[in-house]
C-alpha cells in the first residue's frame, strides 16, 4: 500500500525546512485564507489567541486538502499574546520596530497550532505554547538587530526569529524550540510514524 503524499499548506520556509531536515518529504501548497478576517471575527466572538491559531491551522489544511485528494495536508498557525494584546506578522520594518519596543522587557505567550487533514476531514491536531521573555535591550541594540536581520523578520509573528540573531532579544524561553519556530515538530512526527509508516 502506497503511503499518502504529505502537503504543507503554507509558504513558510521555516516550517518546510523543519520537516525536510527531519527527513519528511513534503510538498508546499500555500492556503488562500483570509487570516485577518478570520482573526477579527473570532476575536469579536471572544475567542482566545489559542483558539484562533487552532482554527486557522485547520482552515488552511482543509482549504488545501480540496486540491490534493487522499494526501495528508498539514496546516499550521501562530498567535502572539502579550497581556491581552495580540500581535500579528509586522507589515514592514516600522511595524517590526514598534512590535519589539512594545514587547521589550515583557513576557509574552507564543501559541502554535498544527492540524493534519485528509480529504477535508481533520485527522489530528495539537496546540502548544511557549513563554518568551524579552530582555530590556537598548535602542542601539534594536537598531543593530533591524539592520542585521532586514525585512526577512516581517515574515515572523512578533518580528523575531529565534534561530538567528533574534535569540539575542531574549533573556528566557520556556517551551519547545520547534513550537517557537511555528511547528510542534516532535508530536507531529509521532503522528506521522503512527500512521502507516509515513516516516521512519
Amino acid at each position: 500500500m502506497t503511503s499518502p503524499r504529505i502537503v504543507l499548506a503554507s509558504a513558510s520556509k521555516t516550517r518546510a525546512k523543519l520537516l525536510e531536515n527531519a527527513g519528511v518529504k513534503v510538498e508546499l501548497d500555500p492556503a488562500n485564507v483570509d487570516e485577518d478576517g478570520v482573526k477579527d471575527s473570532l476575536k469579536a466572538e471572544g475567542a482566545s489567541a489559542v483558539q484562533v491559531a487552532e482554527t486557522l491551522a485547520e482552515l488552511k489544511a482543509v482549504s488545501v486538502s480540496r486540491r490534493h485528494p487522499d494526501a495528508l495536508v498539514i496546516g499550521g498557525d501562530q498567535t502572539l499574546d502579550c497581556n491581552g494584546t495580540w500581535f500579528d506578522k509586522p507589515a514592514d520594518m516600522d511595524h517590526v520596530r514598534a512590535h519589539l519596543m512594545a514587547l521589550r522587557g515583557k513576557t509574552h505567550r507564543l501559541n502554535a497550532a498544527v492540524c493534519v487533514v485528509r480529504n477535508g476531514e481533520r485527522q489530528w491536531h495539537l496546540n502548544d505554547a511557549a513563554e518568551m521573555t524579552m530582555r530590556p535591550f537598548s535602542d542601539d541594540f534594536l537598531d543593530w538587530y533591524l539592520e542585521t536581520c532586514g525585512s526577512e523578520v516581517c515574515g515572523s509573528v512578533g518580528g523575531y526569529q529565534l534561530e538567528g540573531p533574534g535569540a539575542q532579544l531574549f533573556s528566557g524561553v520556556r517551551g519547545d524550540y520547534f513550537t517557537v519556530l511555528g511547528l510542534p515538530l516532535l508530536p507531529l512526527m509521532e503522528f506521522l510514524r503512527a500512521n502507516r509508516g509515513l516516516i521512519k
